[in-house]
């Protein structure tokens, strides 16, 4: 099943942007996901399993930092722009 994520990271330290990059650039390391940034949230498009895993492995990285926040919408279907 194909499905899209829109997540946007908080991380909630004086010097966030690096922390919010390091997400990205692990995100877009996956070959099997295609992933959209913009200055809003970041577009995840994938198959299921293949984009929750990566979420999980990527986000337990990130909760090394203390108070990170993450909000995602997740839809079951392929909404990539065409």
């Amino acid at each position: 099943m194909k499905i899209s994520v829109e997540v946007s990271y908080y991380p909630l330290k004086v010097e966030y942007i690096p922390h919010i990059k390091g997400f990205i650039e692990r995100m877009n390391a996956y070959k099997n996901l295609q992933v959209n940034t913009n200055t809003m949230s970041t577009q995840i498009f994938g198959e299921y399993m293949d984009v929750m895993d990566a979420l999980k492995n990527e986000i337990h990285k990130s909760f090394d930092l203390p108070h990170s926040i993450f909000v995602f919408k997740i839809i079951n279907a392929d909404l990539r722009p065409k």
